[in-house]
């Protein structure tokens, strides 16, 4: 989703000059001629990422219009635009929570390196946010990307079991987000700022799951050379999220289940059990009704953990959420990389939103990291998620990457006389279509004729990758000057 930048000048013409430098550098550009009107447009709930200001216009000038942006709380990036320059404006600007100024009239690669910048602090200062809350335990919902209407009522279930300390099982497919709900659940709920302790079930130690969960004393087992409280005590007072519950060991959802019922816990060694004050969120990819069923999950430990359900759909059934979270991604990974990627283009989103995602928004993540690091221009494309289109850039670094060509049997001497430009045949003797696959073929075929068997020149005029273009002639089994092609 390219980046919006909302220009505010009185003067159309400045207004026209700066809208031609936005949208070059891939950027849509807003118009407001009033401090009046741009506070409207910034609170109306449109998507703005900049907005550049000019100071002096008639009624709310630009340092009111920024001074009530502040008052409301709207932390965009400000660049104010100021025709004197002086020390003085351009200090109480800054003062007023302005990032940058620019002097009219600015060149264009000025204004541009200027929003970039600005765009740049923006995203990294996101990026620090996010984390402090996330180690803070104080994320809500109201971080979360969750428009699309079935995750309004996941996010509603979750506002409500906040509100108490009532067990909570998330359910869902793996990489859909269940401990971003469990961190949403604490950060909205009276735990908030204290301890909130992830325990991944699935990869503890069968032989230490025990003196993990609940702690041991010194000197209680071989090996046990210091005293550890266990991840319920780390935990006490705040939530701890039991995350791929469903692979704890039978023997230990007994201890577990006795956990929760009696609110203690007893250390391996320890003399006497341990009050916990402790609030349990779980979550599993697996059905625990039919693990209850074929005897492989203890039914009083299910009913125990399983009192409050929120099932979070996979990514496939809230594509409304792809563009916000793509555009997420994006800006983390710029903070990540020094990356300054603005966005995708329609052909990538709409690529995007035609897959079916099956590790979920983990899979995008992993997905759009790979893009941007990819990327060789300011937005992505196509080429940027090889495994999804089948295209892919072709990376030249030195000479045994360059463009290979596929030599012809033919005597060097001899030059290879074009194929005559006829139309590739697309009905049958019948009058019917012939199959795409066969028509792939002749095309790629007649393709290799043309060009002599030179691959990359190929691939560009049928607007595919070199790769691809492989792939297609062993499939097709196709000739390549009188050889069959390399495998």
């Amino acid at each position: 989703m390219a980046k919006t930048v909302l220009i505010v000048d009185d003067d159309p013409t400045q207004r026209r000059l700066m809208q031609a430098v936005v949208e070059k550098s891939g950027m849509i550009a807003a118009h407001a001629s009033s401090g009046e009107e741009a506070i409207e447009a910034i609170t109306a709930g449109g998507r703005i990422d900049v907005v550049l200001l000019d100071l002096v216009m008639p009624g709310m000038g630009g340092m009111k219009a920024l001074e009530e942006m502040r008052a409301r709380a709207v932390q965009l990036p400000v660049i104010v635009l100021t025709a004197s320059g002086s020390i003085d404006t351009v200090v109480k600007a800054m003062q007023a929570g302005a990032m940058d100024f620019l002097v009219k009239p600015a060149s264009p690669e000025r204004i541009a390196v200027c929003i970039k910048n600005a765009l740049k602090v923006q995203e990294l200062q996101g990026e620090v946010v996010r984390l402090q809350k996330t180690k803070s335990g104080a994320l809500s919902f109201g971080d979360m990307i969750a428009d699309a209407p079935c995750m309004r009522q996941v996010v509603r279930l979750g506002q409500r079991a906040a509100k108490s300390n009532i067990p909570v099982l998330i359910l869902g497919e793996s990489g859909v987000g269940k401990e971003l709900i469990a961190q949403a659940i604490h950060g909205a709920s009276a735990r908030t700022g204290k301890p909130m302790i992830t325990v991944n079930c699935g990869a503890l130690p069968e032989n230490l799951v025990e003196s993990i969960l609940f702690g041991h004393e010194k000197g209680s087992f071989t090996g046990a050379t210091d005293k550890h409280l266990g991840k319920f005590r780390e935990a006490d007072g705040g939530t701890l999220f039991l995350d791929e519950v469903g692979e704890l060991p039978p023997d230990m959802q007994v201890k577990l289940l006795r956990a929760l019922q009696e609110g203690e816990i007893d250390p391996v060694g320890a003399k006497k059990a341990v009050k916990v004050d402790v609030r349990i969120i779980s979550a599993t990819n697996r059905d625990l009704a039919q693990e209850v069923k074929v005897g492989a999950f203890r039914e009083d430990l299910f009913y125990r953990l399983n009192v409050f359900p929120i099932e979070l759909p996979p990514l496939r059934e809230r594509m409304e959420d792809l563009p916000a979270l793509t555009s997420h991604f994006i800006s983390r990974f710029n903070a990540q990389e020094g990356t300054q990627i603005l966005g995708a283009t329609a052909q990538t989103m709409a690529l995007l939103k035609g897959f079916d995602w099956p590790g979920n928004v983990r899979q995008l993540e992993n997905a759009i990291f790979r893009a941007v690091v990819l990327c060789e221009g300011n937005e992505l494309t196509p080429e940027d998620f090889p495994h999804i289109s089948g295209v892919s850039h072709d990376i030249v670094e030195n000479a045994e990457d360059a463009p290979l060509v596929i030599e012809s049997s033919a005597p060097s001497n001899e030059t290879a006389s074009p194929e005559p430009d006829l139309p590739i045949r697309i009905m049958t003797g019948e009058g019917h279509v012939r199959a795409l696959e066969e028509i792939e073929r002749d095309l790629i075929e007649f393709a290799i004729g043309t060009y002599a068997g030179q691959m990359s020149e190929i691939a560009r005029r049928l607007g595919i990758g070199r790769s691809t273009l492989y792939r297609k002639v062993r499939e097709h089994d196709l000739d390549v000057r009188g050889e069959k092609a390399a495998g």
